[in-house]
């Protein structure tokens, strides 16, 4: 099976009387991301991540920043468009991991919801979702929200060769033989010792 690993990064300056959204939430918070969209820092490296695993460009390319279109426009466009791309390419998503950069607010306490909107965007289990939070100390960052995303994804088996495969298998035994070759390799099952039908000692 084909993987490909995509990173990306992205970073907005707090700015006053801007509504905060990260991960796709709104955010209880005094400044918002400054940018021509929605500034949802998080949604964009996932973006540029998912874009560069399957070499597809990044977010500018598809949307660049001066198109008064993208102006405050909701960062689940972008995803959507990712993965077009990635599904396009036969791809899909096995897991994405990122890392939020920013001295407030505090990601903990809703954590869980981001995990759980952020999967519901993507279309995967909760569980292929990590988002962990820093603060940027002694880096004089204290006014800008950074994030770093990596996605790993993997090449859909093409229904075409699933076909081939079974159409190679004759017999049950076959298939057996097949499914116990399977679980040897992934599990380390040993395979099953099939005992003859006759003592062979007997035989003179």
């Amino acid at each position: 099976m084909e993987t490909r690993i995509g990173f990306g990064w992205d970073s907005h300056a707090f700015k006053p009387g801007v509504p905060l959204r990260i991960g796709g939430l709104a955010l209880e918070h005094p400044e918002g991301l400054a940018g021509h969209s929605d500034g949802d820092v998080l949604l964009h490296a996932i973006t540029d991540a998912l874009l560069g695993s399957v070499a597809a460009g990044d977010i500018g390319s598809f949307f660049p920043p001066g198109d008064p279109r993208w102006k405050d426009a909701d960062s689940s466009i972008f995803i959507n468009l990712a993965l077009e791309e990635l599904h396009n390419a036969g791809f899909r998503i096995v897991n994405i991991d990122t890392t939020l950069v920013l001295a407030a607010p505090r990601i903990s306490p809703i954590v869980e919801e981001m995990r759980s909107r952020v999967s519901d965007l993507l279309t995967i289990g909760m569980d292929q979702v990590s988002i962990k939070a820093k603060t940027p100390e002694g880096m004089n960052l204290d006014h800008v929200a950074q994030c770093h995303a990596v996605a790993l994804v993997e090449r859909v088996v093409d229904p075409e060769d699933m076909k081939s495969m079974s159409a190679v298998i004759e017999t049950q035994s076959q298939l057996e033989d097949v499914v116990e070759d399977l679980l040897s390799s992934v599990h380390g099952v040993p395979k099953k010792r099939i005992a003859p039908a006759y003592d062979t000692e007997d035989i003179t």
